[in-house]
């Protein structure tokens, strides 16, 4: 009798810490596991926002879809202009000139390690899960202005942590929260994890 009631105790304490220990681990890998992947999503947003200012360099406007920038900056070439003569210079008696030299955007991608064939896939997300993309162009304060948006919500990428009752871990946390950069109403460019 003694001998039972000791092993449902000793079992009982087992279950005590066994619950203990996943109340404390499952916080921890959480917000591990949180920190992880916005880290590998801000990144690799980061390097679709690079290559996005490529293209604004080639052609004067932001890419509506990754077949047209992946494109552009595989065959464009990117204009250099190198000014001879002072312009701000008002005792400057020389003619100003002006040459427009080319460099390759696929040297520019080259060196930056831009990954042209996988910058549209979310990291840690199913196969295939592409970032939305939205380029346009608009009137802000009345000037003729060209704006992007590209991003994705955190539940397509967060896995098994893509339910709402992880906020009990992390106020902030909300699925549903579109990581971006840009702005599809404003000049901007930023991302919002800045």
């Amino acid at each position: 009798m003694r001998l039972g009631i000791n092993l449902a105790l000793v079992a009982l304490i087992g279950l005590f810490v066994w619950v203990l220990i996943s109340g404390i681990r499952e916080p921890i890998l959480f917000k591990a596991e949180l920190d992880k992947r916005e880290r590998a999503v801000e990144n690799r947003l980061k390097q679709v926002r690079m290559a996005q200012e490529i293209h604004r360099e080639i052609t004067g406007g932001f890419a509506p879809s990754f077949d047209s920038l992946n494109t552009v900056l595989r065959n464009g070439r990117i204009p250099t202009i190198s000014v001879f003569g002072d312009p701000d210079d008002p005792s400057n008696t020389e003619a100003i000139r002006y040459d427009t030299s080319y460099v390759n955007a696929i040297d520019k991608v080259t060196e930056l390690s831009l990954p042209l064939d996988s910058l549209r896939f979310v990291p840690y997300s199913p196969a295939g899960t592409e970032f939305s993309i939205f380029a346009d162009t608009l009137t802000y304060q009345s000037t003729l202005v060209h704006v992007v948006e590209v991003g994705i919500e955190q539940e397509k990428f967060m896995g098994k942590f893509a339910d709402a009752t992880y906020k009990k871990y992390d106020d902030s946390y909300d699925p549903s929260r579109f990581m971006k950069f840009g702005d599809r109403n404003a000049p901007n460019t930023s991302g919002n994890w800045e």
